[in-house]
């Protein structure tokens, strides 16, 4: 008897086991099942609020890849030679990338840092929060014109409107000249004009295109890759402002070693 009640109490264990990794199973594929609904959903029209994050290679991207960079000006030829990137192909130990001074990042390289940023609509304007720098731009909506000769500055005037219903396109001039394009030190000029487009092909997935006028700097229009950012619900922005001290120890222990290294 002894034995008996045993071996049903682990037959009983058993069975409670199978149903048990039956039910996380099932409970699993549900979850899976609605993750994926919510992916291939529709967009909500005109609406592209919310978090979001690049889908990149980290913050040392450039507006577009070296290998697509078209022929600089003189002027900016001049500028490139006596740029030295912290980071990147060309890092230096001691770089003048604005960057390694806590001075902000601009636009638009401030795009390409894998940290969030959030979209927030009202009715004549979109705000835009990026948790680097806890920096913001207002991307106004309400029928208005690029300024003539707006004051620079480093997040430039934007203005946007939506072609159909998922689509916004972003329109911005007034940058100073202070910023780079990218991590590499490619420079831009004051009379700079950038152009972008948000396509929200989904509920949860904007495709990204960018494109920078410039012919005090390039021959050529800078156009960038096609680049995917993704919406991330619950996330909340946080705080993150370039600290000096935090930069400056940083820069000590980690990032001008590392460029150091022969053969880097």
């Amino acid at each position: 008897m002894p034995r008996r009640r045993i071996s049903l109490t682990i037959g009983t264990i058993g069975s409670v086991v199978v149903l048990a990794f039956a039910s996380a199973t099932s409970t699993r594929s549900a979850s899976q099942e609605k993750s994926v609904k919510e992916s291939a959903a529709p967009a909500p029209k005109r609406d592209i609020s919310g978090v979001w994050l690049y889908q990149g290679s980290g913050g040392q991207e450039s507006t577009a890849p070296e290998k697509d960079m078209p022929p600089m000006t003189p002027w900016a030829k001049a500028r490139f030679d006596t740029e030295r990137p912290g980071y990147g192909t060309r890092a230096v130990p001691d770089g003048n990338d604005a960057i390694l001074q806590c001075d902000p990042a601009g636009f638009p390289r401030i795009m390409f840092f894998p940290t969030p940023f959030e979209f927030v609509q009202v009715s004549n304007r979109i705000i835009q929060f990026f948790e680097r720098e806890h920096a913001w731009r207002t991307i106004w909506t309400d029928g208005r014109s690029l300024p003539k000769d707006p004051d620079p500055t480093w997040y430039g005037y934007a203005i946007g409107h939506w072609e159909g219903d998922y689509t916004l396109v972003v329109e911005s001039a007034g940058f100073n000249d202070k910023t780079w394009l990218g991590a590499t030190g490619y420079p831009h000029s004051e009379e700079m004009r950038v152009t972008e487009r948000y396509q929200r092909v989904d509920r949860n997935t904007i495709a990204y295109n960018i494109r920078a006028d410039d012919p005090k700097a390039y021959t050529k229009p800078v156009v960038g890759p096609e680049r995917i950012m993704k919406l991330r619900p619950g996330v909340e922005i946080g705080e993150l402002p370039c600290v000096w001290s935090e930069e400056n120890s940083f820069t000590k222990r980690i990032r001008e070693p590392a460029v150091g290294k022969p053969n880097r």
